[in-house]
């Protein structure tokens, strides 16, 4: 039937339509959320992750600078950890791992973020940072005693006080190793400003620095040596009076130093004496392997405004959703509404649903006017078969009550006619009230089969002598034919009712001298057996009811000219019980044919 509908009236392209239009705007904002936010949370986070990672590596470089060593940068890490939201991990150039922010166990990323060098770093931002690659925070022998910071803090408070005589603003600052120095409000050195009236720079190098300065003019020295430089002429270091000593950079005059050439390679120099100075007092390269959390892959923290677009798009998408699943619900539940609506009258209304539409809920529609059709068909039939019970009940309980009332008043005596007529109708009840259970049983699927290999002649001649003296009595030739030697898997007792009950029949309707064939043969598989009469035959427009029950082709027939009507509904139920069918052909006046078809089996072997 769902051929007859067109391809775009099925509820299934339908609804596989919605589907399709509702995925395809999930997926389109999906989508242009996933660019929107992402590209917008990775261009927040890789801000955010490189002010961190500076920051790291320049706090790393800082402990470094004041450290010989690395054994008590576990704290450091930690807290720099749990302030950045990263996973921070620093192992020597070996991988042996000095510190870890992440549980024991928790692997390496593939390759480190940076070196961790204050001798030799080029990442340090914050003001007064080496263009020599020196962590201006690696003081070592330059770091000034507590007496020594004593007497130049009195020198530096009295430049402030002078300073701030003329008008100037300005405060105390400090290089990482103790020399104060004086700055102006905006954190700039406070040169340029009076200096001959307040005595800048504030004091000449202490015994500390010119101890450490006297070393560094030596090894300065002995690298310009190998160089190729001239050793004898006069070599002069001294702090940079610019700066205040705050970038530790150093003043240099050698008079070999002619040209820029010259020039650069003696800072070279000095740069290179200043790591080897400075190397005992700072700890050793380490790598720096950062992370996010306790895991190597990013975690994106949306903001407010791109959690706002995922709500937002979110909401349309749904109500674009439920607009679109409300739309087709409506159009595919109303006529359901309708079909519910008619199952729950009565049933003695027999109301019929309007068919308004030609996909899969119209041909429901058919189907259900179909099987309410068929009710009113079937309760027909049953008022029809308990009337019919009634008639074919009564009828010869009256005769039995009414000769033994007749009899119990004494009108007539109870001789052997009467006895035997009495005798005759309880047989009649009898038949009725067995076809009656023979046919409930078979309804409710109780009906007990007992099969066994049965040869097709054997039942045809159990059958035909069975009903032998019928058909003598009714003048009418009784005949048997078996086309080879057919068998079948069957319950004999049952197939000799069947059978008889096909026969009785063909004999019922069949004139004198008529006659009345039973035939077996093989058909491919199945078994075909078929009982021919000679009779007046059946009218086409009964034949589809001859296996009715109670059914006759003459309503003005008897009982006993007639039957009971419940013979054939029994065949077709004990055929039905033994996987076959049961049909019926017949022309006006020529007699009738009622086939059986059942499985057939293998004949069996001998032995």
């Amino acid at each position: 039937m769902t051929g007859r509908i067109p391809l775009r009236k099925r509820l299934l392209v339908r609804l596989l339509i919605a589907s399709v239009l509702i995925a395809v705007c999930s997926v389109a904002a999906t989508a242009w959320l996933a660019v929107t936010t992402t590209t917008s949370a990775l261009r927040e986070e890789q801000g955010q992750d490189l002010a961190a990672d500076t920051d790291i590596l320049a706090r790393l470089s800082g402990y470094a600078a004041g450290h010989p060593d690395w054994k008590g940068v576990r704290q450091t890490v930690r807290d720099l950890a749990a302030k950045t939201g990263r996973r921070i991990a620093l192992t020597t150039p070996d991988r042996v791992l000095l510190a870890d922010s992440a549980p024991r166990g928790t692997p390496l990323p593939p390759r480190p973020a940076a070196s961790v060098d204050p001798l030799r770093t080029d990442t340090y931002t914050e003001p007064g940072a080496q263009l020599s690659g020196l962590d201006p925070r690696a003081v070592g022998p330059y770091r000034l005693t507590a007496e020594e910071r004593e007497r130049l803090d009195a020198v530096a408070a009295k430049q402030r006080a002078c300073f701030e005589g003329f008008g100037l603003r300005a405060t105390i600052e400090r290089t990482p190793a103790g020399r104060p120095f004086v700055t102006a409000a905006d954190g700039t050195a406070a040169t340029g400003y009076f200096e001959d009236r307040c005595g800048y720079p504030p004091a000449a190098p202490t015994a500390t620095e010119r101890k450490a300065l006297t070393a560094l003019t030596g090894r300065t020295s002995a690298c310009l040596a190998r160089k190729g430089m001239d050793p004898g002429l006069p070599l002069y270091l001294m702090l940079d009076p610019g700066s205040a000593g705050a970038s530790g950079r150093f003043l240099v005059k050698y008079a070999g130093a002619a040209d820029e050439k010259g020039t650069r390679l003696v800072q070279g120099c000095v740069d290179s004496a200043r790591r080897a100075q400075l190397d005992p007092y700072v700890a050793p390269v380490a790598e720096l392997f950062l992370g996010f959390g306790d895991q190597a892959t990013p975690r994106f923290d949306m903001s407010p405004a791109n959690k706002a677009k995922v709500v937002g798009a979110a909401g349309l998408v749904l109500a674009v959703t439920v607009a679109v699943t409300a739309v087709v619900a409506t159009r595919l539940v109303r006529p359901l509404r309708a079909l519910t609506a008619a199952a729950q009258q009565p049933p003695e209304r027999h109301v019929r649903v309007p068919v308004t539409t030609r996909d899969e809920t119209g041909i429901l529609a058919e189907a259900f006017n179909d099987l309410t059709e068929r009710r009113e068909r079937l309760e027909a039939q049953r008022k029809a078969m308990v009337s019919d019970i009634a008639h074919e009940l009564r009828s010869p309980l009256t005769n039995i009550r009414g000769w033994l009332e007749v009899t119990r008043d004494g009108l007539v005596e109870p001789d052997p006619a009467l006895l035997d007529s009495l005798h005759e109708e309880a047989l009649v009840l009898q038949r009725v009230i067995d076809d009656l259970q023979d046919l409930a049983a078979a309804d409710a699927g109780t009906l007990r089969l007992h099969r066994e290999p049965v040869a097709a002649g054997e039942l045809l001649d159990q059958v035909a002598a069975a009903h032998r003296v019928a058909a003598d009595a009714g003048m009418v030739t009784l005949r048997t034919e078996s086309g080879g030697d057919p068998w079948l898997d069957a319950d004999p007792v049952r197939m000799r009712q069947a059978l008889g009950n096909l026969v009785s029949n063909a004999l019922r309707h069949t004139p004198a001298d008529g006659t009345v064939t039973l035939a077996a043969r093989r058909d491919g598989d199945e078994v075909e057996f078929t009982v021919a009469d000679t009779g007046h035959g059946i009218a086409a427009d009964d034949l589809p009811h001859v296996f009715d029950r109670f059914w006759r082709a003459e309503k003005s027939r008897s009982r006993r000219t007639g039957g009971s009507g419940l013979g054939l509904p029994i065949v077709r139920h004990l055929v039905a019980a033994h996987g076959g069918t049961a049909g019926a052909a017949s022309e006006p006046g020529q007699g009738a044919v009622l086939t059986l078809r059942l499985p057939g089996i293998p004949p069996p072997r001998d032995g």
